[in-house]
Order: structure tokens, then C-alpha cells, then sequence
């Protein structure tokens, strides 16, 4: 079972059908929505500062998600998938968006909804990523508009999350 526990008098909330792996963490002021997942070795971190997620949404293995001490909440939409290693902190990530595996995105940057943020790239703080944009490079940059196969990915993504859930579920049975 994950680690989830109280912090500062906040305990984790969570929406329902939620997966929660093994050696996930998850503590403090966090809020999440229906049907998300939280996999191997992921950290939602709300010691700090608030920390709001979607319905939908998966953290993939290895994600850290914080905040800044009374500065920064993280809001994390809905139909979010953030990839495996990915550092999230301190930001907003609109609905409908990819964080691709190893980037960060840093303290007060938005993420606009239909965009997708490649592997490896920082997100510096304060960009604010524009909807229906490719961002990518350190420091990340607008490379292109989101076409309907990279579209078609990010929600593709977000789809399949839960039903590779339900296959760790089944195998408890």
C-alpha cells in the first residue's frame, strides 16, 4: 500500500477509483480527483503548499510534484499525464496535457490546456506555455503546434493510464 500520510494537520484526499501504487508517496494537503494514478516510487509532496490534481490524471514512476512554502500551490488539471521522473513544482498544468519523461517545471509556470511539454526539457520559472504548443529544449522553448497525432497522443495517454491500473488491480484478486 502507498505511503500516505498527515502533515502539518492535512491528510490526502482522494476522488474515487483512484490507483495508488506500492512505493508511491503521498502526504499532506493534496487533493485528487477520480480515477487518477499515482505510480512506482512517485512523490505528491503537499507538506508545503497545496497540492490540487484532476480527474484522470497520471503520475508516472519516479514524478515529484511540491510546491513552495506559502508561495506556490500546484494545480495539476484533468486528463494530465506527467512522465516517468518528471519534476513538478510549484506550477499550474492545465487539462489535457503531456509532461514528457525527465522535464521540470518550475515555480509559477502554466502549462495551458492541449499542450505538451518533451522529454528533458525545463519549463523555467514564470513561462507560461502556450495552448496547443510543443515546448521543448533546456530552456524550453515553442517548437511547434500540436498536431491531431500529438493531440491524439496526449489523450491517448490519459485514456490508457486507468486501464493499466486495472491490470495491477486484477492481479490483488
Amino acid at each position: 500500500m502507498a505511503l500516505i500520510k498527515t502533515v502539518r494537520g492535512y491528510t490526502p484526499v482522494f476522488g474515487t477509483d483512484c490507483f495508488l501504487a506500492e512505493t508511491s508517496v503521498i502526504l499532506g494537503e493534496v487533493l485528487m480527483g477520480n480515477r487518477c494514478t499515482v505510480w512506482y516510487n512517485a512523490v505528491v509532496r503537499g507538506d508545503v503548499n497545496r497540492i490540487t490534481i484532476g480527474d484522470r490524471s497520471n503520475i508516472q514512476d519516479g514524478v515529484v510534484i511540491h510546491g513552495t512554502y506559502q508561495k506556490n500551490a500546484t494545480l495539476i488539471g484533468s486528463d494530465v499525464s506527467i512522465g516517468h521522473n518528471a519534476i513538478v513544482h510549484g506550477c499550474i498544468i492545465e487539462d489535457r496535457v503531456l509532461i514528457g519523461m525527465g522535464a521540470i517545471v518550475m515555480d509559477t509556470a502554466v502549462i495551458e490546456t492541449g499542450s505538451m511539454v518533451a522529454a528533458g526539457a525545463v519549463v523555467l520559472q514564470g513561462t507560461r506555455v502556450s495552448a496547443g504548443m510543443l515546448y521543448a529544449g533546456v530552456p524550453a522553448k515553442p517548437i511547434r503546434k500540436i498536431d491531431t497525432e500529438l493531440l491524439e497522443m496526449i489523450d491517448r495517454t490519459a485514456r490508457n493510464y486507468p486501464v493499466y491500473a486495472d491490470w495491477f488491480r486484477e492481479g490483488e484478486k
